[in-house]
């Protein structure tokens, strides 16, 4: 079973060189990573652990973690809606924390 410091770790690796990293907010990330977990338990797959899931994998297909939501909001805001995966000058606090807003359309929202 996948724990989230083994996450961490795999994710890491791979989101990294792409300009993804994990916000310095180590203990959010941690809550993050174990909710990723148990909806995978839940499931079956990595659903956002901050948005709705319906259950039906082709209806959340767009916020499988990471989202397709995430390279536009880190973007325009240095951040993705969780702020699980954030941009180097987020975490360096060189752009301001703003909120960033539910970009997933509302008719996806509901079931």
């Amino acid at each position: 079973m996948m724990d989230a410091q083994k996450l961490y770790d795999m994710l890491r690796k791979v989101q990294e060189p792409k300009g993804y990293y994990f916000s310095v907010d180590r203990e959010r990330v941690d809550e993050l990573l174990e909710a990723l977990i148990t909806n995978k338990e839940r499931y079956g797959y990595m659903v956002c652990p901050c948005r709705l899931a319906s259950g039906e994998r082709d209806q959340d297909k767009d916020i499988i973690c990471p989202c397709v939501y995430r390279e536009p909001d880190v973007q325009e805001f240095g951040s993705c809606y969780c702020n699980l995966y954030v941009s180097r000058d987020w975490n360096e606090n060189r752009i301001p924390h703003d909120y960033v807003p539910e970009r997933r359309p509302p008719d996806k929202m509901a079931f």
